[in-house]
């Protein structure tokens, strides 16, 4: 059989497939927990906060200013940490310890606040530590890691992974070092599943969550697409009232 009658492409698709089928199952007491966190905060008048390094940032930016998104979220966008600037030196600020905590303490948390925090290994100090001093600000943690990934390794440069400092664990299911498929005559998996399946677990929180909130009686403040006719003036009078 060749690679043509293989179809590695079709293969991933249905790897994520399956990886989301099984979020929506064996992961869903944990995304309603999450959702439960976040839909108490926005009714209690407080802020959604976001944080991921290198390719998990996007899912922290998934949540931002989107079509279909909550207005009252606040991603910790540090561009140190992500990739178009320079991406070995994000690797290292991932690692740096200390670097979470003049972070967080710049952007502004409150008690009753919610951080999701997205990382696939869970152990370097930027998203370990980030969850430790959001705690400490009586902040709620949800994690959103790859349980197999950090389970398999040690904690760098501390005595904690993610999963065991976070309020709320969502497992994405992913592989150890994330991509997940294997062609033959090449020694090196590939195509990473993290960001698919964590963009996946992000909107289903979402969408529990402002059904919580309407469920109180409450009218969630939702962003819709700029692209729509109505949508400039929409998102204005949201913007207007943060």
């Amino acid at each position: 059989m060749t690679h043509d009658e293989i179809r590695f492409g079709r293969q991933y698709l249905a790897h994520v497939s399956h990886l989301i089928d099984r979020v929506a199952t064996e992961e869903w007491e944990a995304i309603a927990a999450a959702a439960r966190l976040i839909a108490d905060a926005l009714l209690a008048g407080r802020d959604i906060h976001a944080l991921g390094s290198g390719h998990s940032h996007m899912l922290a930016e998934e949540m931002f200013y989107r079509a279909g998104g909550l207005v009252d979220v606040r991603p910790i966008l540090f561009e140190g940490l992500m990739l178009h600037a320079d991406a070995p030196m994000s690797t290292c600020l991932e690692r740096l310890p200390g670097l979470a905590e003049i972070l967080l303490e710049r952007h502004g948390l409150r008690s009753g606040d919610v951080l999701l925090v997205f990382s696939n290994s869970g152990r370097n100090p930027i998203t370990v530590e980030a969850a430790e001093t959001a705690k400490r600000h009586g902040v709620s943690v949800i994690a959103i890691t790859s349980r197999r990934h950090s389970e398999s390794t040690a904690a760098r440069g501390g005595t904690h992974r993610l999963f065991e400092v976070a309020d709320v664990v969502i497992d994405n299911g992913g592989e150890p070092g994330d991509a997940a498929i294997h062609i033959p005559g090449f020694d090196q998996a590939v195509a990473p599943t993290s960001t698919a399946v964590g963009a996946a677990i992000v909107n289903a929180i979402v969408a529990e969550a402002v059904a919580l909130v309407v469920d109180a009686g409450v009218t969630p403040r939702v962003f819709v697409s700029n692209n729509i006719d109505v949508g400039d003036a929409r998102n204005a009078l949201l913007e207007s009232r943060t």
